[in-house]
């Protein structure tokens, strides 16, 4: 949620800043209803102070032997009139929370102007793109003979799932394993193990809720719990109503779970394979920073899950989101894409983002400043570190022969039985 301070002190700029995400604000009707919202809170500032003067008279007059029932009517009348005029108050700060609960946050400065992901920007590139002296086949069909089932799932459960069998599901399981020890060994995170399942307020705190409910999953027998989208929801609200010791900060975490996604309004898009997919293994890395340690946290996570890819030898590409293309919370996204030979394209294997202050603001997670005493409200960054499906077809595709079988990345082998192919 956006700072409120930052509409008091200049409305036409917050609107000129969500004018780059074509974020339709009207600034009249907030300002009609923060006018309201003034009107009403001064009245009720008054009203408290008439009724606090009127019931220091009741004793006075007591003490003079004076009738009392005036002033006890006038104490009613004034009360009667303050739990009405607080009422309204609520309401109308329900209001103005709930059109500020839709609004995404504002981009950082160096965002790039544009509507979709062809106006991204390029960052940098690395790594060799793979030659072959045959057609290199894609995922889906390298896995027809390798342990990768389409029409088994679908039976079991639907389309937009996926089983692995044999050494395809042990090449999953190591990557996930190599991501976890890189980045608790390598990189200083804390390995963290979650509940799969949320409540309302956890998603409403990281910005999934209220406006991308048709994106999640929902247990229909209890209504406050969701299917996880992400790690990112469960682990950057450990902090939620948290004021974090000084001495903790910054807190790092790496947690792997499955992640389940509706994939709303997605349909006609990746259909073919495990690119998009209702339910998949992600590695996620969470930092919760001071403000001014947010823009370094970020590129350093982003170098993190950038090693993952380095290690692996996946050529890759970074690129920085242009307005339109970044997401409702975040304030500055890389993505990282990883070169596909199926495809003969980069795709997105990470997305790494500086979310400011925006969700601590919804979760209220703050740090104690030891130069003022005062708690502060935390940034929050997170990316993936990496998705393990789009890893495990990133390696698939690229260290494939031409008999169909898939070399087991350097890295990979003492997790897989120090085995050279599959």
């Amino acid at each position: 949620m956006l700072d409120p301070r930052l509409f008091r002190a200049d409305l036409e700029n917050v609107k000129k800043q969500l004018d780059r995400r074509s974020f339709t604000f009207d600034t009249a009707a907030f300002e009609a209803l923060e006018n309201k919202r003034k009107t009403v809170q001064i009245r009720t500032q008054e009203l408290q102070n008439e009724r606090n003067k009127s019931s220091k008279s009741i004793g006075q007059a007591k003490a003079k032997g004076e009738d009392i029932q005036p002033l006890l009517d006038q104490v009613q009348n004034y009360a009667d009139q303050l739990k009405a005029s607080e009422i309204e108050l609520a309401q109308i700060q329900q209001e103005m929370t709930t059109l500020m609960s839709a609004m995404p946050n504002l981009l950082d400065e160096v965002v790039p102007e544009g509507k979709d992901e062809e106006d991204n920007v390029e960052i940098s590139r690395w790594g060799d793109i793979p030659e072959f002296s045959f057609q290199p086949k894609d995922h889906v069909d390298l896995g027809e003979s390798l342990g990768l089932d389409f029409e088994v799932a679908a039976k079991i459960t639907s389309a937009r799932f996926a089983v692995l069998k044999g050494s395809l599901a042990r090449l999953q399981r190591a990557i996930i394993q190599f991501m976890l020890d890189t980045h608790t060994d390598e990189h200083g995170y804390c390995e963290t193990y979650v509940p799969f399942l949320v409540n309302a307020d956890s998603l409403y705190g990281t910005g999934q809720l209220p406006k991308f409910a048709d994106d999640l999953f929902k247990v229909s027998h209890d209504p406050d719990f969701y299917l996880i989208p992400t790690a990112e929801v469960p682990v950057t609200n450990i902090v939620r109503d948290v004021i974090v010791s000084a001495k903790d900060m910054p807190l790092k975490f790496v947690c792997h779970t499955p992640c389940f996604r509706s994939e709303a309004g997605a349909y006609g898009r990746d259909v073919r394979g495990m690119i998009r997919q209702h339910q998949f293994e992600k590695v996620e890395l969470v930092q919760i920073v001071s403000a001014e340690e947010s823009v370094k946290a970020h590129e350093a996570l982003t170098s993190h899950a950038e090693n993952i890819l380095k290690q692996l030898k996946l050529p890759y590409r970074k690129v920085l989101l242009c307005a339109g293309d970044t997401g409702f919370s975040a304030s500055k996204t890389y993505d990282l894409e990883v070169w596909l030979p199926g495809q003969e394209k980069y795709r997105e294997i990470s997305s790494c983002s500086n979310f400011k202050d925006f969700q601590a603001r919804r979760m209220q997670a703050r740090w104690r400043n030891p130069e003022t005493g005062k708690p502060e409200l935390v940034h929050t960054v997170n990316g993936s570190g990496l998705a393990a499906g789009r890893t495990l077809i990133a390696i698939m595709e690229n260290y494939q022969d031409e008999q169909g079988r898939v070399q087991v990345p350097e890295v990979l082998k003492p997790y897989m039985g120090n085995v050279d192919l599959i």
